[in-house]
């Protein structure tokens, strides 16, 4: 098949949707993925074509940013040249860029979404999304978030109208739904199933397990001795004054682990302490490296967070931002884990959390669970398939061989 891929040029939407660029090229498929040129070497190298992305700044930092749903316009237009000359057999886009999806929509092309993350449409009685609240145990929780999202629908709703009002600008019909961003025909939730709430699954949705990789880098000396391995793993994007991995270094500094600390190649502005049990690197491979941890203390970023289950690593959750709570959350309701709220990040809290998840058998053995999961499961086979199956369909369908719109 000819299948073009479109991601968010952050590291959390552009890895995802590399793996998956990956798996698909592995089976033989003719693949493009169209995301930020930073990636261009990272694409290309694993077997792909590269397409650079339309990159608009659409928060108001800058001389002439534009409006979300006006950058959503211009993408789509600068992206329908790239789809009409491709003809692809099947779309895939992330959950933050609409512009490929639409392009798809406007040439009749069937389209997947990605999800690199846990599934953000509840049902009624859960909590608000990204919150990080804790899932309701009784009725009098559930009637109350039934009772909250009043004001979310409210939210939805907006959503939904302003988007079908960038739809019809591109002379797409209105949608009758909220969360349109989220494909109807396939959308792929690449996440554990054990991090997902029990719940009545729509048909076009399937958790696929968390679909990883990551840039090439160096080998790290590991610190010496036989102590449980720390490894302390912020962000890439959030905590800009590196303040949980100078607070994780200070409790950790007379405790009796070894640890790995990386700054992800962005420096604080004031000196990290070092202590003697603790190496400090510019930036660590997790794949190599957490298999030989025994706790990783990070944001709650899912990219960091499915890597370290996956190597079968419990974690201490520091969420900084967005839907790290809600990932921290879902960590804390699985079991392989503990959270601290942002407002507690500090060297004593740490210590406690670091010292409670070493001494507890039952959350290292839930960890244990994640990576027993994905060793004998394929997310990037099982996410393939699925498009393999969407394009096929669409195919023998012949869904894509006249446009059902216009493109003015």
């Amino acid at each position: 098949m000819e299948v073009l891929l479109g991601a968010f040029g952050d590291p959390g939407h552009a890895f995802p949707m590399i793996a998956l660029g990956r798996a698909l090229a592995a089976r033989g498929h003719s693949v493009t993925l169209q995301t930020w040129t930073k990636w261009r070497q990272a694409v290309e190298g694993e077997g792909m074509r590269f397409a650079a992305a339309p990159e608009y700044q659409v928060f108001p930092s800058g001389p002439e940013p534009l409006d979300f749903y006006e950058a959503v316009v211009h993408a789509t237009r600068d992206t329908l040249p790239l789809v009409e000359s491709l003809a692809p057999d099947v779309v895939v886009a992330d959950i933050l860029t609409l512009a490929p999806a639409l392009a798809a929509e406007i040439h009749g092309v069937s389209c997947a979404t990605l999800i690199p993350h846990v599934y953000p449409h509840g049902e009624p009685h859960f909590p608000i999304y990204s919150l990080g609240a804790r899932m309701p145990r009784g009725g009098a929780g559930r009637a109350f978030w039934r009772r909250a999202q009043t004001q979310v629908n409210r939210g939805l709703e907006l959503g939904r109208v302003e988007l079908n009002d960038t739809r019809s600008r591109l002379g797409l019909p209105p949608l009758d739904h909220v969360h349109g961003g989220i494909s109807r025909q396939l959308a792929l939730v690449a996440t554990f199933p054990q991090l997902e709430y029990q719940r009545t699954w729509p048909d076009h949705a399937h958790v696929v397990g968390p679909l990883m990789w990551e840039p090439p880098a160096d080998e790290v000396e590991l610190p010496p001795g036989d102590q449980p391995l720390v490894l302390i793993a912020p962000s890439t994007a959030q905590d800009p004054q590196q303040r949980m991995l100078h607070q994780a270094l200070h409790a950790l500094a007379h405790a009796d682990v070894r640890v790995l600390a990386t700054w992800n190649r962005r420096l604080p502005s004031r000196p990290l302490p070092v202590p003697d049990n603790a190496r400090l690197v510019p930036w660590v491979s997790y794949s190599r490296t957490m298999p030989a941890c025994d706790l990783v203390v990070c944001h709650a970023g899912h990219g960091t967070l499915a890597r370290a289950l996956s190597s079968g690593c419990a974690v201490v959750a520091c969420p900084a931002v967005g839907d790290m709570n809600e990932n921290a959350a879902r960590l804390d309701w699985a079991g392989a884990g503990v959270r601290i709220p942002r407002r507690f990040v500090s060297s004593r809290p740490l210590q406690l959390a670091v010292e409670h998840v070493l001494g507890d058998p039952g959350i290292r053995a839930r960890a244990h669970g994640f990576r027993d999961w994905i060793s004998v499961n394929d997310p990037g086979a099982v996410a393939a398939r699925l498009v393999e199956e969407l394009g096929s369909d669409a195919g023998l369908s012949g869904s894509h061989a006249s446009s059902a719109v216009a493109t003015d």
